[in-house]
């Protein structure tokens, strides 16, 4: 369905019923990269109403004009929240891009918000600036590269550290869908000319509410090193640096990615008791 925000159709998605948590996707990527991830925890824990969009020049939500930098992105979401989730609190996940986007939303409505997720999260916009740690691959499967287009190989590789099957397999579901639909005329001047936001996002008093953080060692997207800044913003906060993991941790180690979502979790209704 769409939700008219202005001059922008977005479009989303929403599945179950109870607590809202806004699901926000990384660059270039579309709504399936949380849900591919987060629906099969959610689907055996009942209670949470989860809305999934894609963001403007991604998935199924056209480009506008209008939305030309990270300020206005986040203005959008804010409007669209104002429509989808009127009153009362509610959870957020962020991806990459978007794990920089829900921390603009703590720094903008703190108090309605019972808790953070944040997945290989985006710290450091400006990519110079970032400290990455040297490409390594932990597992090769030369036979399935071999088998993939050019354009497929390169994005794979791009992302994960870990070159196998399953993970190609999660990868072509959840990652490949929103790099086929990206509007890249679009996000391609957005990212050089409005990618970072014009405040620091991570200026906030410290967020008590449970938050999860979680960073691939072998990042070369986004890195973990700068994610160790943001320690002390997050007093109720986990941060965890996994080994065998680029920037589609979530499949390469979606067995301890599981747990600690869960855990997060309970967590977020523990302080709600």
């Amino acid at each position: 369905m769409f939700q008219r925000i202005g001059n922008v159709d977005v479009y989303y998605e929403v599945v179950g019923e109870g607590k809202p948590v806004l699901m926000i996707h990384g660059y270039g990527l579309d709504h399936y990269v949380m849900s591919g991830c987060l629906e099969p925890i959610f689907t055996g824990r009942p209670g949470y109403r989860r809305i999934y969009f894609d963001l403007p020049g991604m998935g199924q939500t056209k480009a506008s004009r209008t939305i030309d930098n990270s300020d206005r992105m986040v203005e959008l979401i804010v409007r669209f929240l104002e429509q989808v989730i009127p009153e009362g609190t509610f959870l957020v996940a962020g991806e990459s891009y978007g794990g920089y986007l829900a921390r603009a939303l703590i720094l903008h409505m703190p108090e309605r918000i019972d808790g953070v997720l944040l997945i290989c999260p985006l710290v450091v916009p400006e990519r110079h600036k970032r400290r990455l740690p040297p490409r390594i691959v932990i597992v090769k499967d030369e036979a399935l590269l071999n088998s993939l287009s050019r354009g497929e190989r390169d994005h794979f590789e791009s992302m994960a550290t870990v070159l196998d099957e399953y993970t190609w397999t999660r990868f072509k579901q959840d990652i490949m869908p929103g790099i086929s639909l990206e509007d890249t005329n679009f996000t391609e001047g957005f990212q050089k000319y409005g990618y970072p936001l014009s405040y620091d996002v991570d200026d906030h008093p410290p967020f008590e509410k449970p938050f999860l953080l979680l960073a691939g060692r072998q990042d070369i997207s986004v890195g973990y090193q700068d994610h160790l800044m943001l320690v002390e913003n997050y007093p109720r906060g986990t941060f965890a640096i996994l080994d065998r993991a680029g920037h589609s941790l979530q499949i390469e180690q979606a067995a301890v990615f599981n747990v600690l979502v869960e855990e997060w979790l309970d967590r977020v209704e523990e302080k709600a008791r």
